[in-house]
């Protein structure tokens, strides 16, 4: 064969195998995506093996028990942070998490330290000020918003597939299914995180307790007056009888136009609410990003002896700008 020939069969065999891997990856990227919207994340654990007992502490977080005897204050902050992961969904340990948030902060100063050691720029209290304000916003701010966001986009996102999930449960229960057997289409059917959320209901009816607490539950952890509405809907109708279907259905017409009334409330306050966001977060993000690419920018002032009453006086400024901007845009519908 000659050397021309030998080059066109390479080529061929070259152009073939990177199409057989591009279709493999293509293949492969569409049936995860395909799984990702087919189940939510209860029915994914259960299916890497874990059992329904497993997967309902782990999603309602019932391993993260806060501590006895905490001062009011602390307890207060500890159940907001409970609640705040579990609504964005986060399964790792609390004390894992915190461990890890304050640790990164301290991690973070101590290399900002030693690049300015070898760099013999000079360590003076200034620079460890603004170095210790960079550490905490990067590793240790930055991530809170992120959960935060997180935890808002799932509320969000609940109370969007709420009216959707009553819907469901109505069909259901109009094709001749119980209650209970209609709650469990909607751990199948429903996508997270509702889905998820009447997964845990059903594992806790299935341990033993009863169908109204482990509503109430969930509604209690999510802090939503759709989700109570609907236990105190089948909490009369399993005391007074009645057409539940039909109350249901009712109820998912009020919470459509009360949905409608709150996106009113919120095309109106768009501008408030996306002023307050970028008041709050760009302070934060230009002073990470300046100095990751010009820490000069503050380091070579940071020694002037009026540096760190102006900077702890900006710090407190913020934090009264943040406190009362989330006053002014929380609006109550």
């Amino acid at each position: 064969m000659t050397p021309t020939s030998i080059r066109a069969i390479v080529l061929v065999c070259l152009f073939g195998a990177v199409v057989i891997a591009v279709e493999v990856l293509v293949r492969w990227f569409s049936v995860n995506r395909a799984g990702e919207k087919a189940v939510n994340l209860r029915l994914k654990m259960i299916g890497s093996g874990r059992s329904h007992g497993e997967a309902m502490n782990l999603l309602r977080r019932a391993d993260s028990a806060i501590p006895q005897g905490l001062p009011p204050i602390i307890e207060g902050w500890a159940r907001k942070l409970e609640r705040l992961l579990m609504q964005a969904q986060v399964t790792m340990a609390t004390s894992r998490l915190m461990l890890i948030i304050l640790v990164a902060p301290l991690a973070v100063f101590f290399l900002l330290v030693l690049f300015m050691a070898s760099s013999n720029m000079g360590i003076s209290f200034g620079r460890i000020v603004i170095s210790m304000a960079f550490a905490v916003g990067i590793a240790g701010f930055l991530p809170l918003m992120v959960l935060n966001w997180k935890a808002n986009r799932n509320r969000k996102k609940i109370q969007e597939q709420f009216p959707i999930a009553l819907d469901v449960f109505v069909r259901g229960l109009r094709a001749g299914h119980p209650i209970a057997a209609a709650l469990d289409l909607l751990t199948v059917e429903m996508p997270d995180p509702i889905g998820s959320q009447f997964g845990i209901a059903v594992d806790e009816v299935t341990y033993g307790a009863e169908l109204r607490d482990s509503l109430q539950n969930m509604a209690e952890r999510w802090d939503l007056d759709d989700m109570r509405m609907f236990v105190v809907s089948l909490s009369v109708q399993s005391e007074t009888g009645g057409n539940l279907a039909e109350i249901l259905e009712n109820l998912s017409k009020v919470i459509r136009d009360r949905q409608s009334m709150m996106m009113k409330v919120r095309a109106l306050s768009s501008e408030g609410r996306m002023t307050a966001v970028m008041l709050t977060v760009l302070p934060v993000f230009t002073f990470v990003m300046l100095f990751l690419f010009n820490a000069s920018f503050f380091l070579d002032v940071a020694n002037d002896p009026w540096f760190v009453p102006g900077f702890t006086f900006l710090f407190i400024l913020y934090l009264i700008g943040f406190f009362t901007i989330r006053k002014m845009v929380d609006l109550k519908v």
